[in-house]
């Protein structure tokens, strides 16, 4: 279960469908949608792709 904070709701939530995703700096993310509201929301995981694979 991965959690991020959902700007909608105001609190931390599930992510739905989460994906690795590289940001522009090099770095990785947890991208998904809301359990909550349905909104699209991101968890950073820093630079190292196989820690992010690790926390879906």
């Amino acid at each position: 279960m991965v959690e991020a904070y959902d700007v909608k709701a105001r609190k931390k939530v599930e992510i739905k469908d989460p994906k690795v995703v590289q940001l522009k700096n090099g770095r990785y993310a947890i991208k998904g949608t809301s359990s909550e509201t349905g909104i699209t929301v991101m968890r950073i995981c820093g630079s190292d792709k196989a820690k992010a694979e690790a926390l879906i």
